[in-house]
């Protein structure tokens, strides 16, 4: 074992990341409010994403496809979504886990306000 590989690794906190999202762009996602932002970017080299998704009430439905496969947990509210490809609709609530693979293709709507916070495995460009 070298002395590098015997080095300990230190864990991350970060605190109120969820806080003052950037708005999702009105011109990829018109008539949505959508806000998100990774709170840690592919940290050492992981090839994974994580941070938090809000979304707030419109009429229209934010549309995403995945291009990685991504979990998400609701930490508040609730989020309609639905897949029109294969038919499926499915409320998640407040600690409901949910997994799209990659290649979803997802409407999310909201009857008022919902935060989740996700992972997903892709590089920090794909945001």
């Amino acid at each position: 074992m070298t002395i590098e590989s015997a080095k300990a690794l230190e864990f991350r906190v970060t605190s109120d990341a969820w806080k003052n999202l950037p708005k999702m762009p009105e011109t990829e996602y018109p008539g949505t409010e959508g806000f998100i932002g990774d709170v840690y970017e592919n940290p050492d080299g992981s090839p994974m994403c994580s941070g938090y998704f809000e979304l707030r009430h419109t009429d229209e439905p934010l549309y995403y496809e995945y291009e990685y496969d991504e979990m998400k947990v609701v930490l508040e509210g609730e989020f309609l979504l639905e897949n029109k490809e294969t038919g499926q609709k499915i409320v998640a609530k407040a600690k409901d886990a949910i997994f799209f693979p990659k290649g979803s293709k997802i409407y999310f709507s909201t009857p008022d306000y919902a935060l989740a916070f996700y992972t997903g495995q892709r590089d920090a460009t794909l945001l």
